[in-house]
């Protein structure tokens, strides 16, 4: 009989400082003590007052020794000990030692006393190695996958690190979100209000966030929209009708017509590409209109920038509501609360060519005589506006009649044939503003959708022509226009806007007192259009001297700003929401609003992600704005979706594996924090899975035998 080795006995001695309470190392009653010597039957571990003895095989002894150490590490930062952090330094220091460890040689202490968020005399810290790589990979990383049975923490520490970069300040809001699968019933045939249905869904998310904040600051916070608790169908809704028009660089175009790819204008005026685009059926529709007059259409998810007059004078950074959440509080004390963003500099669209000089076709186009029935004419008291119009145009000369009268002539060169047509006339006919009389004069598309200096010369010399600046006490410059062309008014109003402006309408009447012309009355056969104008600083709207002057001494146009005025009901309508790559990810839609929504500078998490469809996932990863951080969670083992329906979770890990910036952090049974018995529990099950695995592809193997034996008869 053959007699097993004995193994070298060591014995090591602990000295604990006099000042150090010996009941904090060894637990109450000596519970902790109990524990290590469960962990290690064969050693002796004595203890004499301040002194420890550890008698055994070198490597338990060595074993103890480091783990006194670090439980001493960990008091002294006044973290606790427990009976359960115990167990889990000694897992860690038996896994270092079989190589098994962190390879970065991260110790029991510094696990144990990383703090992330400590809140009503709780401080919430991973608790296992595996946890606290968890928690490191979401400071480094952008997208974190946290995989794993239930019981590991992983929502709970994704929670705790979105309130820590929420009070730090390093995002501006959260958003919290559960795919609701139903279980057994159908969710519309459930009691009680919408609320009521996904209430118990997300429930677990709501008891998480009481244990981080104060309860009471969780409604403000959730009004505020700082903190956003929804399911996952719900995150995609932010749309608009699908025949809403988006600004292009060729001009506008229905957001239901826009593909992957395709571009649209963004808040810098620059073109944006647009990386998704994400159909959303019918939905409630609203209608979002400003103090302007310029309104669109969008469901009641949609995301808007806007900020306060509060935010203004603290300068805070602007906040993102959804509609909804705007309804009923757009009033402050009598003033409009939320204000919008306008464009911070003018669209770019592409330059395109043109026949007339922009600055002339204004002056005609304000102060022209573009019948056709006759020499093209042009009536100014302003010597400066003939000159500048007779400096601009080429092949025709300004024939002075007498007051403000000036014919436009061919300028003839010997030889010419006397029925030559007049260039200003064909270049009318090719603009189609040949025979337009005061109602129903337009800028053509040509100059509505070329470059800022197009536009702003058609818009100078329209307003050199009918408009000027109106000044008041202590106030900055509008801008006065009108016209008695409808489509006229809403072509400089779209000048306007695309400049980075706002303009504001009113009509007065055909009926109206009748005016003067050298003492004799003159009837208004047709409705004025008058427009208020504002323009950003650095858009000079006039270049005749009298009013340019007048202009700048009044302090020009201030600030051009606008605000929500109204939000009502508009139906319901076919839905699709786009994401674009601006870094803001505003884009203008109607009458250049602008509007985003994807989700920036936010805290995202996705918890049981198991649920959610390959669709649904890559929908949810593709609406990642910029500063912003995705945690999402989930164990695939649990998957309850429909029989058939691939799980999103399982999918994305053969997709995104490997992905710069992305991170699959998997925690086991070990990793478990509630009952001991639920690490059990889950193992139990690892093995019963696995063995029927086993089990079922021997019986595949053996049918499939069967079956080709039977081919072979």
């Amino acid at each position: 009989m053959t007699q097993t080795p004995t193994q070298p006995q060591a014995r090591a001695q602990i000295r604990i400082p006099a000042a150090h309470p010996m009941v904090m190392l060894l637990g109450s009653g000596d519970s902790l003590l109990r524990v290590i010597e469960e962990a290690f039957p064969a050693a002796d571990i004595h203890v004499r007052g301040n002194e420890i003895s550890a008698t055994g095989e070198a490597a338990d002894v060595a074993l103890i020794q480091r783990l006194f150490d670090e439980m001493m590490l960990v008091l002294r930062t006044g973290a606790p000990m427990t009976e359960d952090a115990v167990e889990r330094s000694i897992a860690m220091l038996r896994a270092a030692g079989t190589g098994e460890g962190d390879p970065q040689g991260e110790t029991p202490a510094e696990v144990l006393t990383q703090n992330i968020l400590s809140n009503r005399g709780r401080t919430i810290r991973p608790k296992t190695l595996n946890q606290k790589r968890y928690v490191d990979a979401i400071d480094q990383h952008t997208i974190v996958f946290g995989i794993g049975p239930a019981g590991t923490g992983k929502t709970y520490l994704a929670m705790a690190k979105a309130v820590q970069a929420l009070q730090a300040k390093q995002v501006s809001r959260i958003i919290l979100t559960r795919p609701a699968v139903e279980a057994g019933e159908r969710l519309g045939f459930l009691p009680g209000t919408l609320f009521d249905k996904i209430d118990p869904y997300l429930r677990p998310l709501y008891d998480a966030l009481h244990d981080m904040l104060d309860p009471d600051s969780i409604p403000r916070l959730m009004a505020a929209g700082t903190i956003e608790v929804a399911p996952l169908a719900y995150m995609r809704g932010r749309a608009q009708p699908v025949f809403t028009n988006v600004l292009t660089p060729d001009g506008w175009r229905p957001i239901g017509s826009l593909e992957v790819g395709d571009l649209v204008i963004g808040s810098n005026g620059e073109p944006t590409p647009v990386l998704g685009v994400y159909p959303q059926g019918e939905k409630d529709i609203y209608r979002v209109s400003a103090q302007d007059g310029s309104w669109t259409l969008c469901c009641g998810e949609h995301l808007w920038t806007v900020r306060t007059a509060s935010d203004r004078r603290r300068d805070k950074p602007w906040r993102v509501l959804e509609t909804k959440e705007m309804i009923g509080n757009l009033r402050a004390a009598h003033a409009r609360r939320y204000e919008l963003p306008m464009l911070t500099a003018p669209v770019s669209f592409p330059e395109r060519e043109v026949p007339m000089d922009p600055y002339a076709l204004g002056l005609l186009l304000g102060d022209g005589c573009l019948t056709g029935s006759t020499t093209p004419s042009f009536a100014t008291e302003d010597q400066e506006l003939a000159e500048a119009l007779q400096g601009a145009l080429t092949g025709v000369t300004l024939r002075h009649r007498g007051g403000p009268d000036y014919v436009l002539n061919r300028t003839k060169a010997p030889g010419d044939v006397v029925t030559l047509e007049n260039p200003v006339t064909a270049i009318l006919r090719q603009l189609d503003l040949l025979g337009s009389r005061s109602h129903s004069k337009f800028v053509p598309d040509d100059y509505l959708h070329n470059s800022a200096e197009v536009r702003l010369g058609v818009l100078q010399g329209l307003l050199d022509a009918d408009g000027g600046p109106v000044t008041q006490s202590d106030r900055t410059c509008r801008i006065q226009y009108s016209t008695a062309s409808i489509v006229l008014r809403d072509d400089v109003i779209a000048l306007v806007q695309s400049l980075g402006g706002v303009a504001y309408t009113r009509r007065r009447p055909a009926g109206r007192a009748p005016g003067l012309a050298k003492g004799r009355p003159v009837h208004h056969r047709y409705d004025a259009h008058v427009v208020d104008i504002r323009l950003p600083e650095g858009i000079e709207p006039f270049r005749l001297a009298r009013k340019a002057e007048k202009y700048r001494a009044a302090g020009g146009g201030g600030r051009p700003m606008r605000f929500i005025d109204s939000i009502e009901p508009a139906g319901r309508e076919e839905a699709v929401c786009i994401q674009v790559a601006a870094e803001d990810s505003l884009y203008v839609t109607q009458d250049y609003l602008l509007t985003h929504n994807t989700l920036n500078d936010a805290f995202i998490i996705l918890d049981e992600a198991q649920n959610t469809s390959a669709e649904q996932m890559k929908m949810f990863l593709t609406r990642l704005g910029f500063d912003s951080k995705i945690v999402i969670t989930g164990d695939i083992t649990q998957v309850d979706l429909p029989s058939g329906t691939k799980s999103g979770l399982r999918q994305v890990q053969e997709i995104l594996e490997g992905l710069d910036d992305v991170h699959f952090s998997r925690l086991t049974s070990q990793d478990v924090v509630r009952h001991k018995l639920v690490g059990r529990i889950v193992d139990a099950y690892e093995k019963y899975d696995s063995r029927n695995g086993q089990q079922d592809g021997q019986a595949d193997g053996r049918e499939d035998g069967r079956r080709d034996r039977r081919k072979g008869k």
